[in-house]
């Protein structure tokens, strides 16, 4: 009888942990497949031959996660032939007397972040198949921006998104140690114009600092997207750069900091509202400060620097919402805050809003969700 008992038990433990290994299988294929459906319905509407300005560029650090986790040719070479289509450039001006860094989308303003982002595609697509010509305009660019005096170039929180992992890349690459000093010098500047010691967020520039600026309610005014640019530039400055960097701290610090603020003003719904702190500011569902919060809780998870009991809630209903409010059956993902600088009270955002940034951003979520699942025992 005990003989018995004890099959019985050992059999029950069997197919529970059978059970269990089946769900965790389709749900990580779930994720994958989620992903996949986004990329594919992007890519089959949308040509490669673009510019190579920020919001493409977003587009493409998350389509190179995707590669890199699927190997998917197809992904591939459609980073591949935007890359050539821009002659593995930003901003083409070859006379350096005429560079420019505030704001600008012509071809003199070779300094301005918003034209760097793509340096970072070219750098990942470089170490796939290394080749002197992919890499020479970053070196170029980076190297002469850190010849200058200046130290002001990322006046606006998204600068961070679109170039600190650039340094972190180019340090990698060529272990110039001037990479590090320089993004530290950067990264402090634009920490003493835009960073709220209180609040441990980061305003989208200097024109929305609390009390100068604030909600329509009184607050201040944190616009998610902005923050998310930090949070998910932070995250993949932390993957690149040594253990041993001298500024490391900081930069952690401030991750860390960042988390712990982020996941206090999420919505029941999973989403965060455009204005973080100020829900009724602008209302409703927003996908990409939420992906890129999403994306940046679970790499901070998947890396040891975050509380798996503290943070997966939080970043498992971001990706709720992701996938089953903001991701469409035919693969568009909705609800994206169009290009902008702030919470727009009353502006639409729908299921029918969406935008190669947030697709970015959505890419790069559901490649740490599925890295998640797959350390999941």
């Amino acid at each position: 009888m005990n003989l018995f008992k004890l099959y019985k038990s050992v059999f029950s433990a069997l197919c529970l942990a059978l059970l269990s290994m089946t769900a965790y299988a389709q749900s990580k294929a779930d994720v994958l497949d989620k992903i996949n459906l986004a990329n594919q319905y992007w890519q089959t509407n949308n040509k490669p031959e673009v510019r190579a300005f920020w919001d493409h560029a977003a587009y493409h650090t998350g389509n190179m996660e995707l590669y890199a986790l699927t190997k998917n040719e197809t992904y591939l070479k459609y980073s591949e032939d935007w890359a050539e289509h821009n002659k593995w450039m930003g901003a083409k001006s070859t006379d350096k007397t005429k560079w420019k860094y505030k704001y600008g989308e012509t071809d003199e303003y070779v300094l301005f972040g918003d034209w760097q982002i793509c340096f970072q595609t070219y750098i990942d697509l470089y170490h796939i198949k290394p080749e002197a010509y992919k890499v020479a305009r970053a070196k170029e660019v980076m190297e002469y921006e850190m010849s200058t005096p200046n130290n002001d170039y990322w006046w606006w929180a998204d600068g961070l998104y679109m170039v600190m992992p650039v340094m972190t890349k180019l340090y990698k690459l060529t272990g110039n140690k001037q990479y590090s000093d320089k993004l530290y010098e950067y990264f402090m500047y634009a920490n003493s114009i835009m960073y709220d010691k209180g609040e441990k967020l980061y305003y989208r520039d200097a024109k929305y600092v609390y009390p100068q600026h604030k909600s329509v309610n009184g607050k201040k005014d944190f616009w998610a997207r902005g923050d998310g640019w930090v949070f998910a530039g932070l995250a993949k400055v932390l993957k690149d750069l040594p253990a041993n960097d001298p500024h490391r701290a900081e930069y952690l610090s401030k991750y860390t900091n960042m988390a712990k603020a982020i996941i206090k003003s999420q919505q029941a719904e999973g989403y965060w509202t455009r204005s973080i702190l100020d829900a009724a500011h602008a209302p409703g569902p927003e996908t990409s400060g939420t992906a890129f919060f999403t994306y940046g809780l679970l790499w901070g998870i998947n890396n040891g620097y975050l509380k798996e009991k503290t943070y997966l809630p939080a970043a498992k209903k971001g990706w709720d919402y992701l996938t089953k409010t903001a991701l469409q059956q035919d693969g568009k993902l909705g609800y994206v805050q169009p290009i902008g600088e702030k919470a727009i009270p009353g502006q639409v955002v729908d299921a029918n809003s969406t935008a190669n940034f947030g697709v970015g951003a959505f890419l790069l979520a559901g490649c740490e969700m599925y890295r998640y699942l797959s350390n999941t025992k």
